[in-house]
């Protein structure tokens, strides 16, 4: 009977959503409800555990998920997903809540969830989900995750068998999981342009297998590569199951299993998401690349992470990341490195303030590669933010940056951005700095230009 109360309430409180914001409340509704009912998710009808498929990882999580859903769509099969993110268990209840029945029950061809990678197994015990994918275990959310090796410990000892996992063959955290299942779908990235090498003076990580040094022969994003442990023999394996070759970012193409595709998004860290997209549209879609490559170039992604804006006569391309990992900012720095035309490199690294006490955490940019950038056409470098502005400077200048071309301002205000935009001889700008940052700054550009 809880369960049914608890239903109807989340009903109507996503009636009363749809009414006032219908881009809100991906959230909310099942947050109510599993306080009435904890075991709410456990409790709906007609869910086939055969046709669940959990996404968790640090990074591509979201992405993924809207890709695969793209491809499920438009080959006509009827898929519940918790697209905009909520990836805690109240996420998850709120998807299921707007796809049931009055009773309760809910009618999909596959059921869909990005998970958060710490609570993915406590989501399983109400939903066990016969299916997991992990992209990548990296550093990330330091205050709430400490150190990845903790995570993937975490995970780890909560995933029980039966179980297919997906994993990403170059990522030494994710492949270990191969050991807790017989079926186990491997995809990967074949070396490519913007693969690159770190020197020994930048960290690696301990093999989750033996705790001895993980050896990486390339990188195709940071901590993502071919690699191998030479005291346990832990290594990506010689051929992934689903692997991207013949990548080509000029022309925005690849090839997997020899059918070409289309690239929506041509940045080096979302070959991992395709290839494991397309893995999963095969083995638990039943959709063949050739019939996936037909709408693939037509996938767009939620929030996307790369936004062009125009300021006066100057382009300003804006490069969302997650600020709390290495990983995209490596790849954000690597695009912009590989950009030969003039630039204004504007740098945004900003405290984190997910949880209380906030902090300045800057050890990220020292775990990136800056050569390339320092040494590519940079007119100036802008660095800002209320705390950790100084710190980002210095770790250019430890690059070997002309202090002359930087410029520093312990600010977020937009009115500095757009005084330092306007000092820049080149129209070629790139930006990293948090989304309200950029969406204040984009509203404050186009009422000026109405």
């Amino acid at each position: 009977m809880k369960f049914y109360i608890a239903l109807w309430y989340a009903k109507i409180i996503n009636l009363l959503i749809n009414i006032i914001d219908k881009s809100r409340g991906s959230n909310l509704s099942g947050e109510k409800a599993m306080k009435i009912d904890p075991q709410m998710v456990a409790h709906f009808k007609g869910i086939d555990p055969s046709k669940v498929l959990f996404i968790t990882g640090t990074n591509g999580k979201s992405t993924t998920t809207n890709l695969i859903t793209h491809i499920f769509r438009n080959s006509g099969k009827k898929v519940v997903v918790n697209l905009k993110g909520a990836n805690l268990i109240y996420g998850v209840a709120t998807a299921l809540i707007k796809s049931s029945s009055l009773s309760g029950r809910v009618k999909a061809d596959y059921y869909i969830f990005e998970t958060d990678e710490r609570y993915l197994p406590l989501i399983r015990k109400q939903l066990p989900a016969a299916n997991i994918m992990i992209t990548n275990l990296q550093k990330d959310q330091v205050q709430r995750n400490g150190d990845p090796d903790y995570i993937y410990r975490k995970l780890y000892s909560g995933i029980e068998s039966p179980v297919r996992f997906f994993l990403n063959n170059d990522e030494p955290r994710t492949r270990a999981f191969a050991a807790k299942s017989d079926d186990v779908v491997y995809y990967g990235v074949e070396r490519h342009s913007e693969s690159f090498n770190k020197d020994e003076t930048y960290p690696t990580m301990a093999c989750p297998v033996c705790r001895h040094k993980i050896i990486f022969d390339y990188y195709n994003n940071d901590g993502v590569g071919r690699f191998h442990c030479e005291n346990c023999g832990h290594a990506s394996g010689d051929n992934a199951d689903y692997l991207v070759t013949d990548v080509d970012f000029q022309n925005r193409n690849f090839k997997l299993r020899g059918v070409d595709f289309n690239m929506p998004y041509d940045t080096p860290y979302m070959c991992y998401n395709y290839a494991g997209a397309l893995a999963v549209a095969k083995e638990l879609g039943g959709i063949e690349p050739e019939e996936a490559a037909k709408t693939f170039g037509a996938f767009k992604n939620v929030g996307g992470r790369f936004e062009i804006l125009k300021y006066k006569n100057k382009t300003i391309k804006y490069m969302r990341i997650k600020q709390e990992n290495p990983e995209t900012l490596q790849t954000s720095i690597n695009v912009m490195a590989a950009d030969p035309e003039r630039k204004m490199v504007c740098l945004g690294l900003c405290p984190l303030i997910d949880m209380i006490p906030h902090y300045a955490n800057s050890f990220y940019a020292f775990d990136c590669d800056l050569s390339k950038l320092a040494a590519s056409d940079v007119e100036s470098y802008f660095c800002f933010s209320e705390a950790v502005c100084y710190d980002t400077a210095n770790r250019l200048i430890y690059e070997g940056v002309d202090k002359s071309k930087i410029a520093v301002a312990n600010t977020e205000d937009i009115n500095v951005l757009f005084e330092q935009f306007d000092k820049a001889e080149t129209d070629n700008i790139y930006l990293i700095t948090w989304l309200h940052t950029f969406e204040h700054m984009k509203k404050d550009i186009e009422k000026e230009g109405k």
